[in-house]
């Protein structure tokens, strides 16, 4: 199981870079050449969404990607250490946070590139908790052709 690890300050410049990073190891993993534009696009989103997060809550970790290929997929996860809206309400009181009437933009943004990603990626789990979030999405490795 080979693993590359990625770390990069929240800034949406960096986030082309992340794209072109994955779809390099995707290919090298043996993900199907008709996938790679999806494999870019899903990591856009999920960096994309990751740098806002981390924005908005003014948070100054780096944003986290973690590549895994192992025997019969390709694993991207996309970490970011925004607490999640729950645990922000129980922080602050606040009803906002907890996703409130007074819910703006960025929660709309955030829906948004979740749903591009799920329309992307068949395989995809979105976890969040006080430590922030992780999207993992996986793809299946096109079998080796057999040369004799």
């Amino acid at each position: 199981m080979a693993t590359v690890e990625l770390l990069f300050s929240a800034l949406p410049e960096h986030v082309r870079t992340a794209r072109l990073v994955a779809a390099a190891v995707a290919r090298r993993a043996g993900v199907d050449e008709a996938v790679l534009d999806e494999v870019r696009l899903a990591v856009g989103e999920a960096c994309s969404r990751a740098v806002g997060l981390h924005i908005s809550n003014e948070v100054t970790t780096p944003v986290r990607v973690t590549l895994i290929e192992d025997e019969k997929k390709f694993s991207i996860e996309v970490g970011d250490d925004a607490p999640a809206p729950e645990a922000l309400a129980a922080a602050n009181g606040s009803e906002r946070a907890a996703g409130g009437p007074e819910e703006g933009a960025a929660d709309n943004e955030d829906d948004m590139g979740l749903a591009v990603i799920s329309g992307l990626v068949d395989d995809v789990e979105v976890t969040a908790d006080e430590r922030g979030g992780l999207i993992r999405m996986s793809w299946p490795i096109a079998p080796a052709a057999v040369t004799p």
